[in-house]
């Protein structure tokens, strides 16, 4: 695939992932808009394929760990917030479980 296709899908992949894992924060939504747009802008006149490369890997990783560590939470009282975790979240979380004892 061309090094400027792969660049766009990732910018269109991270805004979508943002526009989900933000979902209903507009403050969180415009500060991740604005990191994006600006990350992308400021590599914008990058030309070695190595450094891109390493830039697309990078903006990946980035991806990922929005999409499956970002909690969401919501003021419902004075000290009390409700976590809204997304399904993304919540596959690689598995309770602790101590391993059975061998019986003698």
């Amino acid at each position: 695939m061309e090094i400027r296709v792969k660049v766009l899908k990732l910018f269109k992949t991270l805004h979508r992932t943002r526009q989900h894992v933000f979902q209903n924060d507009d403050r969180a939504l415009d500060a991740a808009r604005q990191k994006i747009n600006e990350e992308f802008k400021k590599h914008k006149s990058e030309s070695s394929p190595a450094k891109i490369s390493e830039l697309l890997k990078i903006g990946a990783d980035v991806e990922v760990l929005l999409r499956t560590t970002v909690i969401q939470g919501v003021h419902t009282g004075s000290h009390r917030i409700e976590l809204k975790p997304r399904r993304d979240v919540l596959l690689d979380n598995m309770p602790y479980c101590d391993p059975p004892e061998k019986q003698p």
